[in-house]
């Protein structure tokens, strides 16, 4: 089985962050592991409070994964100061993980900032040189590249600028925009393109986390970039189509429907009889 670790904020509420990590990694057959950068007292509506964890327990938390388990993919998240990403970027240059992927989480669903805007410098000049593939919505990618972005050109020339700053793939993510949704990937040389029909449905809380951990897990499992934002992308459609509408706000996706729907396979039904036999 193969091994991903997200190192990102929690979300008590379930759909975001470490949680929704977790579960699409479990999603996608992946044992899942986690370093909590951030505890984050959030709900479907609101961001109440943020609590940091310290910058040498992220960086134990960090040493106690890899010094003992073999990771196949590195998923980042929320980093929500200058200490905590240098803290984070120290160590994944000591260690060197393979499949690393960032999603440079800036803010809530809701609007509220999980990001101090002073660090995006250092985000810029420590985060993003490391990312195999950065995964920015479209307000994120203004942020990042300084631009404004209305058009499909515009995410390409976005992709294109903050791609030479030192990530080797970037997916500026179009759910912020109108019409389909589009995502557009530069893998450094070319444009790949994934365009869906946009589904009309508030519960998203947690989409960005989602996608970034299932390219992270596709990865892992050997796929190429472009395939693997491909096989997130599908995905995550599929999380939204079936959201669940939790909570009084923006609620989750749906990160187990199709275990949900059609339960466990025949096969290991088949074999869970017996267990069940002799515990009665």
């Amino acid at each position: 089985m193969k091994k991903v670790l997200s190192i990102a904020g929690s979300d008590c509420s379930g759909g975001a962050g470490i949680q929704a990590d977790l579960k699409t990694f479990s999603a996608h057959g992946v044992f899942g592991m986690s370093v909590i950068v951030s505890v984050v007292a959030e709900n479907t509506s609101r961001v109440i409070d943020i609590q940091d964890v310290s910058p040498d327990m992220i960086k134990k938390q960090i040493d106690a994964v890899f010094e003992d388990i073999e990771v196949d993919a590195v998923k980042v998240g929320m980093l929500s100061t200058d200490e905590c990403m240098f803290a984070v970027a120290e160590k994944l240059k000591e260690y060197k993980p393979a499949n690393v992927v960032i999603d440079p989480v800036m803010y809530a669903k809701n609007g509220s900032a999980l990001m101090d805007p002073a660090a995006i410098d250092t985000l810029i000049k420590v985060i993003i040189p490391l990312a195999d593939v950065l995964t920015p919505n479209i307000p994120e990618a203004e942020k990042i590249a300084n631009m404004q972005i209305t058009s499909l050109a515009d995410m390409e020339a976005a992709a294109k600028k903050i791609c030479e700053m030192g990530c080797k793939g970037i997916v500026v993510k179009g759910g912020h925009a109108t019409g389909n949704a589009i995502d557009v990937l530069f893998d450094g040389k070319e444009f790949h393109y994934f365009e869906i029909e946009r589904i009309s449905t508030k519960n998203t809380h947690g989409t960005g986390c989602t996608f970034s951990s299932a390219i992270a897990s596709q990865l892992a499992n050997g796929h190429s970039m472009k395939d693997a934002v491909a096989q997130a992308k599908t995905y995550v459609t599929t999380a939204i189509e079936h959201s669940l509408s939790i909570g009084k706000g923006h609620g989750p996706t749906h990160h187990f429907y199709d275990l949900y729907k059609h339960g466990l396979r025949n096969e290991l039904k088949k074999e869970l009889q017996p267990l069940e036999k002799e515990s009665k």
